[in-house]
């Protein structure tokens, strides 16, 4: 919108540059909107806002880009589409044991590969989806100060007398004679218009009636809802703010729950089946899990709670019996029941190390699948640990790998030291399970070494089994409470904006005769109803459609 040449309006008030119409009188300056005679455009009441400006600058560029509507919807768009992206396939943070870069593939195929490529597999925590939340939280506070400035001043600063021309070009308009004296006729409206709960400002002949004002704050309140929502989303990006992770707790023991200085032990697990005779019968002969819980103990630690060479100081602060949808709650964290596997999983094996040329056997040793030390003394052999994979497998390239962190096919590099071998020792590949060795050829691995020596356990009594599992989700969340405060402030503006309506009268009484012209933000037909039962308490006959601008020919 171009500057106008005629800041000075017929009342000779000053208008600043780029203003539609007079803040005074209503009269307007843009030659082509006074010219063109259709109803005028009431938005700010013609008041310039700064995206406006016929020369801007390069910041007003910028307030200009985020000030606009059509980009603010954009935005949401794009933001709404990527978050529907971001649901097509498990994000990461919801794993236990899966490794990403090579779940997705395995899965979903060349589609899930590209997804993680791309990086929609932590969509929501990505530094692009929180741009276009901070963009569209821009967009809303600059949406809102390059309207809401404007249109403040245009309603603190309303004038009761405007010029005809600004009254003849509302929407809703009224003109004709008046019988008796002007100052008592303008009496009588002013009382009609105060039963219908206006507020009435009066000045000689001339006669400004207004209620609703506070529908107009109605999408800025909603703006700051928002606002506060958007901010309060970002802060959950923050590790102080937001967390929502995974544990597994075998049977009796303890383990540390990640990014706080809590722990929380697993004293007992119980689940229980349901019966073939209360399945369907297509279900018969499956195990269906009808109740698992989790008996938990939640501890604080007060010392030693990073140092590995000790053992951490525990006082227990909460505990409770974990059931699906019945959380563990503790200042804010909560600990919901997400799971279970009862699936046997090798914990330890008690190895010995067999000499086959001189039948000697050296050993037993401790190699727990998941902490396994580094060196182990065998008389005069030692094993240092070089690799370990929990779940061993040959990648593309033919390269080892693990396909999770779960022990189903352990297998240990380790390089064995001692008499009659090199000083620096040669690799020995160990798989624990009897099945892995066959399916993965270890003596084959191991070439020469292989047949002089072997690691293996004698019997069942050399290997420990690891208790049930239990799948645990540790959410702590400050944010939400605000995420519900801007949800809230953002309704509440909205029911404003949408259930009440700014209505505002004009009239001015010169020579006997009366214009009056009226303007609301929405529902016109309302309007026009009100006011033609104004008049007609007036004794004035008029029917709501003989109001519209155009149709009244009185």
């Amino acid at each position: 919108m171009s500057a106008f040449e005629n800041t000075k309006c017929e009342c000779g008030h000053q208008n600043p540059t780029g203003t539609v119409l007079c803040e005074n009188c209503g009269y307007p300056l843009d030659p082509e909107e006074e010219k063109s005679g259709a109803p005028l455009e009431m938005r700010y009441d013609g008041i310039a806002r700064r995206s406006q400006k016929s020369n801007p600058s390069p910041i007003d560029r910028v307030w200009n880009f985020f000030s606009s509507v059509k980009v603010a919807v954009r935005l949401i768009v794009v933001t709404l589409l990527a978050a529907m992206i971001g649901t097509i396939f498990t994000q990461e943070n919801a794993f236990i044991s899966f490794d990403p870069s090579t779940y997705y593939e395995q899965r979903y195929g060349w589609i899930g590969k590209w997804y993680y490529k791309l990086g929609f597999s932590h969509t929501y925590e990505s530094w692009w989806f929180i741009g276009l939340l901070v963009m569209i939280g821009t967009s809303l506070v600059i949406c809102s100060l390059d309207r809401v400035l404007p249109l403040y001043r245009a309603l603190n600063k309303q004038q009761v007398r405007k010029h005809p021309e600004f009254l003849t070009r509302q929407k809703t308009v009224y003109a004709g004679e008046i019988e008796g004296p002007e100052e008592a006729w303008t009496a009588s409206m002013a009382a009609q218009l105060k039963r219908k709960r206006y507020k009435v400002h009066q000045e000689g002949g001339a006669l400004l009636a207004e209620k609703n004002r506070f529908s107009r704050w109605g999408p800025y309140i909603n703006h700051i809802g928002l606002i506060v929502f958007l901010l309060a989303v970002l802060l959950r990006t923050l590790p102080s703010w937001q967390m929502d992770n995974y544990v597994t707790v075998p049977e009796g023991e303890t383990v540390k729950v990640p990014e706080t200085k809590y722990y929380i032990k697993n004293e007992k697990f119980t689940i229980d089946y349901y019966t073939d005779a209360e399945l369907p019968k297509e279900l018969q002969g499956t195990a269906r899990a009808k109740l698992y819980e989790t008996k938990a103990v939640l501890y604080t630690c007060s010392a030693d709670c990073d140092d590995p060479s000790k053992q951490p100081k525990l006082t227990a602060v909460a505990s409770h019996d974990i059931l699906v949808n019945d959380p563990l709650t503790y200042k804010g964290l909560k600990a919901y029941q997400f799971g279970f596997d009862d699936t046997p999983k090798l914990k330890a094996v008690n190895p010995v190390l067999v000499d086959k040329k001189t039948g000697k056997t050296y050993g037993p040793f401790k190699l727990d699948m998941r902490n396994p030390q580094l060196h182990y003394a065998l008389g005069p052999y030692t094993l240092d640990l070089r690799q370990s994979y929990m779940d061993f497998a040959l990648n593309d390239q033919g390269q080892p790998t693990t396909k999770s962190r779960e022990p189903n096919a352990p297998a240990f590099v380790f390089v064995l030291k001692g008499p009659d071998l090199p000083a620096q020792g040669e690799p020995y590949m160990y798989f624990p399970k009897q099945t892995d060795k066959e399916r993965f050829s270890q003596d084959v691995i191991n070439g020469k070494l292989a047949e002089r020596f072997e690691l293996k356990v004698g019997s069942m009594d050399g290997v420990e089994f690891a208790p049930v599992e239990s799948s645990l989700n540790i959410r702590y969340d400050r944010a939400m409470p605000y995420i519900w405060v801007g949800a809230g402030i953002s309704m509440f503006g909205l029911l404003i904006g949408s259930y009440w309506q700014h209505r505002r009268i004009w009239l001015r009484l010169d020579g006997g005769r009366v214009t009056l012209g009226a303007h609301t933000n929405k529902n016109n037909y309302g309007m026009r109803a009100e006011l033609a039962s104004a008049l007609r308490g007036m004794g004035i006959a008029v029917e709501p459609k003989s109001l519209d601008n155009g149709r009244n020919k009185t």
